[in-house]
Formats: structure tokens, sequence, C-alpha cells
């Protein structure tokens, strides 16, 4: 594993690699509040199958910084989706199958809704992730709007402060609520946190949910892209969706979302919590292998092209 660096046109992605540069690529994107340390166990299994395989830190996220001090802070689904497409193109990688979870798998699915000619395959947990913003703008069932207490807390400026001032804590809690059966250990939380003290890890996070929840405007020089994704635009790639039983955020997973692919698609669900890679490394990466040797078996070399 080696942590390398590639400037795109917004950023400067801090991201690691596994596995040969010749191998079939892979971009495993995390979540908040977590870093690319969500794949370690995922990662190997990968590459004993000749994967290549990267794992960037978001927007917001470690040592990845953004190029100029002007750029807004932008947390919204097509800029997370965006990173993805650049991060290819600033490696010359033509295809690669890509995987999330939390804000990693909503960053895969709008990379594959927008460019499915740059996508082999898609492994989301969980489920299909893109947004409409004025659906967000209706109320959930009570018992959802509790757990999203964070989002709320989000929206004003008490909580920017809240977080800025106490992000460990605060971050630390959420582990607990989201993965209420899942025994992790504080040197994994304490590497994690340390991606947090990025110096617009408070303005990305507070965006990324005042945008989605409709009290913050996004970045305009993506508006076209936010666009076509309020229509939600299907899957048109193989995929498989994984969910969570325990994991509070998402009741009922991705049930419901089998419409939403218009390929090949597999739902498959396994006991533990919002933290699936963490949680569950070799059901997280089977999925992984399978759409590769999916993408093999339709008659593809399971190389880049």
């Amino acid at each position: 594993m080696a942590l390398k660096s590639v400037r795109t046109p917004v950023l400067e992605i801090y991201y690691y690699e596994y596995g040969p540069e010749t191998g079939w690529p892979v971009v495993l994107s995390h979540g908040f509040p977590y870093d690319p340390h969500a794949y370690n166990e995922v990662a190997p299994g990968l590459t004993q199958d000749g994967a290549r395989v990267l794992v960037p830190h978001l927007r917001g996220f470690g040592p990845t910084r953004f190029l100029s001090s002007s750029t807004i802070r932008s947390g919204q689904q097509a800029a997370l989706g965006s990173d993805v497409i650049a991060l290819l193109d600033a490696l010359g990688i033509e295809k690669a199958i890509v995987a999330g979870f939390d804000w990693g798998g909503l960053a895969s699915c709008v990379a594959t809704a927008l460019w499915p000619e740059r996508v082999v395959g898609l492994v989301s947990y969980a489920g299909y992730d893109i947004y409409n913003r004025e659906e967000q703008q209706q109320a959930f069932d009570p018992k959802l709007e509790c757990v999203m207490w964070y989002q709320h807390l989000f929206q004003s400026e008490r909580g920017r402060l809240c977080l800025a001032a106490n992000r460990r804590e605060l971050c630390r809690l959420l582990w607990k609520q989201w993965s209420p059966t899942w025994s992790w250990n504080d040197d994994l939380f304490d590497r994690t946190a340390s991606s947090f003290d990025n110096p617009d890890f408070v303005d990305t996070v507070t965006h990324c949910y005042r945008y989605c929840l409709g009290t913050k405007e996004g970045d305009p020089s993506l508006e076209h892209l936010e666009k076509i994704l309020a229509s939600k635009p299907k899957i048109s790639v193989p995929a498989i969706t994984l969910d969570g039983t325990q994991d509070p955020l998402k009741p009922g997973g991705s049930a419901a979302h089998d419409s939403m692919f218009a390929a090949r698609h597999e739902r498959r669900v396994f006991d533990v919590g919002h933290s699936f890679p963490m949680e569950a490394p070799d059901a997280f990466a089977a999925a992984v292998l399978d759409v590769h040797h999916w993408h093999v078996q339709a008659g593809n070399d399971g190389s880049q092209a």
C-alpha cells in the first residue's frame, strides 16, 4: 500500500494504491465520518485477484486539498461523483469498478449514473443513493428523523461550531449509533479521526447536508449535473447493492430500489450496521469480485478497455 497524490482540476487528491498498475482498476470511496482505513481489510482480497485498488481521501478529508481558496467547499452529490471521474482522468484510467458506502456509495452511484461509459460495474451500500432535493423537503418517519439529528444540527451555525470544536466526540458518537453491534477499537477510530483535521472538513461536511436539505445552494459549475441527478437517472451497468440490518440510517435498505437498475442487479443483506466494509470486509470484497467476474464473463478481458 502506498500513499500517492494526483491533481485534478479542483483538488489534489491523496489516495492509497494497492496492487499492480496493470491490474483491473477499482475505486473504493469512503463516507462521513470515515476515511480510507475503512477498506484496510477489503483491498488485500481484491489484489489477490489481480485488482489495482485506489482508495482516495474524499474532499475535506485527510491530506486531500482544494487547489484554490476561491472554490466553494461543496459536499453536494455532483461534486462527490465528479471527483471519482476526475481521479480516473488524472490517472489515465478509461474504465473502473466503483464501490462505496455512505458518501462513497453516493459518489459511486452519481459517477455511474452520469458517466456510465467510464464504469464497469457498481457496488453500493446502501442501494441507489442519488437524491432529489425537492423530495428531501418532505418529512420522514419520526424514528428516522431522530437518527438524522446530526443533519438537522448542521443546518445552523451552532451546529457548524459544534462540529468544529467537537469533531472527534461527535463522530465517535455517530460510529456507535450507526453500528450498534460492531466492536471497534480506539486505535482504528483514532487513525480515522486524524482525517477530520483537514481544514476544509467542517465546511465540506456542513455544506453536504445543507445542500441536500435545501438550506444552502451548490456550486454553480455543477448545476447542470444536479438537474440531471434530480431526475433520478437509472443505473445502466451491472450492480450489487448491500444492506445492513443493524443500520438505523437505512431502514429497509435497498429493498425497493430494483427498478432503478436497468442492468443486472443483485441485492445482498447482512447482519451489520452502517460501517459495512469494516464490519463485513469479506462480503464487501466478494461483491466487488463478483461484479468483476460478471464483466469478464460477459466477454471482456478484465482490463481497463
